[in-house]
């Protein structure tokens, strides 16, 4: 797995990227913060607009103090941080209503006390808390890799079994060959992000969101698929529990959720020791098994006869193969979670993953020998590990104990793809690949969106396959050797293009992983396309079809909104009026419109708001029918006429939409002038109160949300309690 002295030959890495909360808020360019500078100094405001009624430091904002001045009581919603900064403490993120508080406490009951951005440096993980977290899914693998590949073998009859072991050798091969590129990957990378990461940078970007997408796949079958197989695991003990099938599925489901909600650092306090336990069981059972065999000479016991149902073939022994190498799944987890490790990231991820893929080498080739030492042949009612214990353990609490270490950790190796794929997706979505609210940090520092995301869509698997998800496995290979193999290869191409000492022996390395991962994925594809593999092989171009346009579109928000666009497309003048799009206050031109359906408390005090502003108003009447506009016109007299009023008839009591209509026509008659419309709220106290009365605001602005130069905003009147 590499020397010391491979690490002393390569250069000295970059040092690793934090991730952080900041990254939701990119930081300008240099051509834009020179564009604002153009802008700033063109600006004309009046002196009134900096001589603030209110002082930013009023009372609430700081401490309650006595006549010393010393500070008592509980702190403020707000502490001085700086000249100009205020720290938000616990009180001031808290909702104000009963509701909002009640939410508030829940949350804290169900993932503890809010963690500040500075405790990211905390919640990182030590090397033998996540060697368990990282490594559950490629561990539980052994539980099915070596049956999936002996079930292969057996179509050409028992005979056939023979080949697993050298079958099993070029998957040691394989399993090392890929260990090793993924040790140099997180060197080269410290970052993470794994092979998205390599392939778009040494590749391109197109490659890089195939792998992108394979990944993403893979780990949402992760979890669906690992979830229902321990739910079957504890279904086969317990038949009774067989109808709660899937109810039991969503519920480890939502565990898992709820505990990497709960912050990196606890979740993996958490998951290890069905990990370790199930790592203690097999290791055990390996170890006594090679002793009872080396009793006997290992000798092989001969197989149970089984006839051929087709012929050995080549194509046969590539399918043995691909389907061994689902034993690989979780391979790539720890490149993909170099942040979560304490510092220096990327030495302890390289050391992770070495005891991995040491500890995968091991038991899959012990459990591979000790099954074909034993003579065991797969079967419909009993899995080949659960016969490999019963021969070995015939007596005692061993098996049992082997039995439930495994349905524990394949109900929890889920929680790889837990760790790994919001990872995946803050990275794609730094890149503006995916929605950027996969960049958010929620409460305990984990990443909310993509945790929510990933146990929604592996939830709806579940339900939509009955919790029995066997089908999907055949789907495995395919994702996840797509991204062994492009991040292989672009491993190739880093290492030409960089030609540090040793490179063409480095790239030769990752070649031949690259070579072998395209011989799996391919045989997968093939073999396996009328089983379920077209979903993927279908699925991966979409989804890399809908990356780009996520990113096309987030290009187009970028080149509208950037102070360099502002600046060409509306070069500021000083007192030339410009269309409501301006840059400059001193070029806005203004029309506020007031809908006014009656003149009650609620209108008088919109109508005087919009007053006090001393812009051009407009008041508008909409009206069923003309005696009721003309009684409306009384009143609007009988006030004073303050303000021009135009009223609008119509016949068929539509409001909101002749409304919509005007104020468009409005904004065309003057293409350079913003029109806002302030529309009266009555603001009730209760959420269902809210039914009795209209929303008129929100229904007008998506109305004209669609129209450039409208403002709608709402002037509220609060009931008295």
């Amino acid at each position: 797995m590499g020397t010391p002295r491979d690490d002393r030959e390569e250069k000295t890495p970059a040092p690793s990227t934090t991730l952080s909360p900041s990254a939701e808020f990119p930081p300008l360019s240099a051509g834009d913060l020179a564009a604002l500078g153009r802008l700033g100094r063109q600006w004309r405001l009046n002196d009134r607009v900096r001589a603030l009624p209110v002082d930013p430091g009023v009372s609430e904002v700081r401490r309650p103090t006595d006549t010393t001045g010393a500070g008592t009581g509980p702190p403020g919603p707000f502490q001085p941080e700086h000249p100009g900064y205020l720290a938000a403490t616990a009180g001031a993120e808290r909702g104000d209503t009963p509701p909002g508080r009640a939410a508030g406490r829940l949350r804290r009951l169900l993932l503890g006390p809010p963690l500040a951005s500075a405790a990211v440096l905390r919640e990182r993980m030590p090397k033998l808390v996540a060697l368990p977290v990282l490594s559950s899914d490629l561990l539980s693998s052994v539980a099915y890799g070596p049956e999936a590949m002996l079930t292969v073998l057996l179509l050409a009859g028992s005979g056939a079994l023979g080949l697993s072991l050298p079958i099993a050798a070029a998957l040691v091969v394989l399993m090392v060959t890929v260990g090793v590129s993924y040790r140099q990957t997180v060197y080269a990378y410290p970052h993470g992000a794994g092979s998205y990461l390599v392939a778009s940078d040494s590749i391109g970007p197109r490659a890089g969101l195939a792998a992108a997408a394979g990944l993403i796949l893979d780990y949402i079958l992760t979890v669906s698929v690992s979830v229902a197989a321990g739910v079957a695991a504890v279904t086969s003990a317990l038949p009774t529990l067989t109808p709660l099938a899937v109810p039991l599925a969503l519920a480890v489901i939502g565990l898992l959720l709820a505990g990497n909600l709960r912050g990196v650092r606890v979740a993996g306090n958490v998951f290890a020791a069905p990990t370790y336990l199930f790592l203690a069981a097999v290791v055990g059972l390996v170890a006594v098994g090679l002793g009872q065999a080396a009793a006997r000479g290992f000798t092989p016991v001969a197989p149970a006869p089984t006839p051929a149902v087709q012929g050995l073939s080549l194509l046969l022994v590539l399918r043995a193969f691909a389907s061994g190498a689902t034993s690989m799944t979780g391979i790539e987890a720890v490149s993909n979670a170099v942040p979560v490790f304490r510092p220096t990231e990327w030495r302890n991820a390289r050391t992770v993953l070495t005891w991995m893929v040491g500890i995968l080498v091991v038991l899959f080739v012990g459990l591979t020998l000790l099954i074909h030492l034993n003579g065991l042949v797969p079967r419909r009612d009993e899995t080949l590990l659960s016969q490999l214990a019963h021969r070995t353990f015939p007596h005692g609490p061993w098996y049992p104990l082997i039995q439930v270490a495994t349905a524990l950790v394949l109900l929890f190796a889920a929680n790889t793809a837990f760790n790994d794929l919001p990872r995946l997706l803050y990275f794609m979505a730094r890149d503006s690949y995916v929605p950027r609210r996969f960049l958010h940090m929620g409460d305990r520092l984990a990443f909310s969106n993509g945790l929510v995301t990933l146990a929604a869509c592996a939830a709806l698997i579940v339900v939509a396959f009955g919790g029995h998800t066997q089908s999907l496995i055949p789907l495995y290979a395919v994702g996840v050797f797509l991204a062994f193999t492009l991040s292989q290869a672009g491993m190739v191409n880093h290492w030409r293009r960089h030609r540090g000492a040793g490179w063409r022996r480095r790239a030769c390395l990752n070649g031949v992983g690259a070579l072998l991962s395209a011989v799996v994925l391919l045989t997968a594809a093939v073999t396996k396309f009328a089983e379920g593999a077209w979903l993927v092989v279908l699925a991966v171009p979409l989804l890399v079809w809908l990356f780009l346009r996520v990113r096309r579109h987030y290009d187009r928000v970028r080149d509208a909104l950037s102070p360099q666009a502002a600046v060409l497309a509306h070069p500021p003048r000083a007192g030339v009026a410009a269309d409501p799009a301006a840059v400059l206050p001193q070029q806005v031109r203004h029309l506020f419109v007031v809908p006014v359906v009656r003149l009650n408390q609620a209108a008088l005090r919109t109508l005087a708001y919009v007053g006090s502003l001393g812009q051009p108003t407009l008041a508008v009447h909409v009206s069923p029918e003309e005696q009721e506009a003309r009684r409306f016109h009384d009143q609007w007299d009988a006030w004073g006429n303050h303000i021009p009023l135009e009223t609008i008839l119509s016949p068929h009591r539509v409001t909101v939409a002749p409304l919509a209509r005007y104020v468009r026509a409005l904004r065309r008659g003057r293409p350079d002038v913003t029109v806002t419309v302030v529309v009266p709220e009555v603001v009730v106290e209760h959420p269902w109160q809210r039914v009795l009365h209209h929303r008129t605001e929100r229904r007008l602005r998506r109305a004209v949300r669609r129209v450039p130069g409208i403002v709608v905003t709402n002037m509220p009147t609060h009931l008295p309690r």
